[in-house]
């Protein structure tokens, strides 16, 4: 039970900390514009990542069906490759202005940025293909994490991504308890090793590298060597409280020594910790569970209580 406790513990700090990571990185990509739709307040815009998600598990459950599962694992690599550059451009970009701003806040330190983001993305995911041990597939997980759930708040606005975050606890709860495909998903990119799931271990002497099939596991009852959580289960709460920080009013009374809407996105990712800890005590009776649900949850009911008693009225900032 130790061993689950701080597991647990350890989880709730990757959820809390890659939340509070992409609120720190958020005025970068919204300063350079780097969002991934034209008008951010279109509610319509969920509607097509929702699509989106769609169309690429379904891609991807094919070619596993068809037995395809290195182009599968292709596939799921080029995306990791491409996002990893995406998202490492802007703090390399702003590495290289603060060693010399004369030299690289210019068009050639946009290139040497483009370049050296590309090459450390090329060199992370090698060594992802190499030695996928718990700790490489984490540490490139967080760092996709806090950059993606960056990109899609400054990306929603707060209907849309009420509305996204919303259709998304509906879809994994139907994928995880109804078609299950979502747990032979899981199992997949487990067996290949892909930073989709954060993996944390309960012993220190745990190989991910070993790692057996979860759906065997579970339909033997036996006892996991680690805790796994998929990784859009800390992008898209996450997403809720980047764009709460990015589209409340910053201007008003301070609390704490916050700005409003600082105070807002905070009490997000609590709320979504709050849904976390619910959550972990369902995954402690053995089966998969459906994050979303929760966590989600969890994130727009903070989000409604801070923004009533910080703002002081109803609107939620959707108006």
């Amino acid at each position: 039970m130790r061993q689950e406790i701080g597991s647990i513990l350890a989880m709730g700090g990757l959820l809390a900390g890659s939340q509070i990571a992409a609120l720190a990185i958020a005025p970068l990509f919204a300063a350079e514009g780097l969002q991934a739709f034209g008008d951010p307040e279109n509610a319509g815009n969920a509607l097509v990542y929702i699509l989106l998600i769609f169309a690429f598990t379904g891609v991807i459950l094919l070619l596993i069906k068809f037995r395809r599962r290195n182009i599968a694992k292709t596939i799921v690599l080029a995306s990791i490759f491409l996002t990893l550059a995406f998202v490492l451009l802007l703090p390399v970009f702003y590495g290289l202005v603060a060693l010399s701003p004369e030299v690289f806040y210019t068009e050639l330190g946009a290139n040497v940025a483009t370049v050296l983001a590309f090459a450390l993305a090329a060199s992370l995911s090698a060594v992802l293909v190499k030695f996928p041990e718990w700790y490489v597939v984490d540490t490139i997980g967080i760092v996709v994490a806090a950059g993606v759930t960056a990109i899609m708040g400054i990306s929603f606005s707060l209907l849309p991504a009420l509305i996204l975050l919303v259709a998304l606890a509906a879809y994994d709860a139907i994928a995880v308890y109804r078609t299950k495909h979502m747990v032979a998903l899981a199992d997949e990119l487990t067996s290949q090793r892909l930073p989709v799931l954060l993996v944390v271990p309960k012993r220190a002497d745990y190989s991910y590298r070993k790692q057996g099939s979860l759906r065997e596991q579970i339909s033997k009852g036996e006892d996991r060597e680690a805790m796994f959580i998929g990784l859009g289960d800390f992008i898209i709460p996450g997403t809720m409280s980047v764009s709460a920080f990015t589209w409340l009013d910053p201007f008003g009374p301070a609390v704490g020594g916050l700005a409003p809407n600082a105070v807002v996105a905070l009490s997000t990712i609590l709320g979504s910790l709050i849904g976390f800890g619910i959550l972990m005590r369902f995954v402690l009776r053995g089966n998969p569970q459906a994050g979303l649900p929760l966590l989600n949850g969890g994130a727009i009911t903070a989000f409604a209580l801070s923004y009533v008693l910080v703002y002081g009225d109803l609107s939620f900032g959707l108006v």
